[in-house]
Formats: structure tokens, sequence, C-alpha cells
């Protein structure tokens, strides 16, 4: 049971901190970065590559304004074969919230 409430105190503290420690960490290191692999992502942050490490991943990459990609020019030594390797980009247009568009700041262009 040691192992299950080390567990919560650890949950606590993140929840306490409002946001998660690997934030800081990418938030540094991509700055002038428009594009990585999520494994390059997980090696840099020292992690195994599971399912929960990735989707931890994908929750701080979309807080940096970071979008998912599949591409094969983020593999080692260009364009092998099929590959296609799964990562992260920065977007290409500004990002426009829902609240823009709630509020009329987009407004859609009518000719006439």
């Amino acid at each position: 049971m040691a192992l299950l409430s080390k567990l919560h105190e650890l949950r606590a503290q993140l929840d306490v901190q409002g946001e998660d420690p690997w934030y800081a960490r990418l938030d540094n290191a991509l700055h002038g970065v428009e594009a990585i692999s999520t494994a390059a992502l997980l090696d840099f942050l020292r992690t195994r590559a599971t399912t929960a490490s990735a989707r931890r991943l994908a929750a701080v990459m979309r807080s940096l304004n970071f979008i998912p990609i599949k591409s094969r020019r983020l593999m080692p030594g260009g364009r092998a074969g099929n590959t296609v390797v799964r990562g992260w980009s920065r977007p290409v247009r500004s990002m426009k919230s829902s609240n823009d568009v709630q509020r009329g700041a987009i407004a859609p262009q009518l000719g006439g």
C-alpha cells in the first residue's frame, strides 16, 4: 500500500501546482523548433515510450499550442521507405479560439 499512497501524494502535488513538470522543461527546450517527433521528445524527457507517457506528452504539447502530425520528414536520415513518424508541429496559421467566433471577431466574408 506504500506505492498507492505515494501515487496519491504525487497526484495531489500535481493538482496543487496546476501544471505538469514536463511543461517547463519542454517550453524551454522547444523555442525555435517548428516540428519534432514524439520519440525525440520522449528521449529528451528520458521516459519510456508507453501509452500513458504519450498521452501525458500530448496534453503538454497541446497546452504549448503544438498540433499533432504524421510525417516522413521527421525520420532520422530522411524519407526511408513507407515509415511514417508521429510528432508535433507549430501551426502554420494562428490558432483561433471558439470564443473569437462566438464574439463575432471572425466573420465570414460575403461577396455581394
